[in-house]
């Protein structure tokens, strides 16, 4: 259930009141009786952890492997478990 904010427009009061969305809002202010209108409010912000929340924790093992060629690296079952080494630059001539 929602927990709505409300403040008292008599006493200025203001309360929190958990409630189903269904329900209408508060007409009495449980402080003076007067009547309390519901606030606007940004809502909870919520964290997620654990695994399962990166994109990298949803890919299939095939996009994995063409990732890993694409960044130079090789896996073990496609040439027998060698990396692929950067290549060499060329020797600079003296002049």
């Amino acid at each position: 259930m929602p927990t709505y904010q409300y403040k008292c427009t008599k006493c200025g009061f203001g309360f929190e009141e958990f409630q189903a969305m269904t329900d209408l809002p508060l007409e009495k202010c449980p402080r003076c009786g007067g009547r309390p209108e519901r606030i606007i409010s940004g809502g909870a912000g919520f964290l997620f952890k654990g695994s399962g929340f990166y994109i990298t924790d949803h890919r299939s093992g095939a996009y994995k492997e063409a990732a890993k060629k694409d960044n130079g690296e090789v896996t073990a079952g496609a040439t027998g478990g060698t990396k692929k080494e950067p290549a060499a630059s060329p020797p600079k001539k003296n002049e």
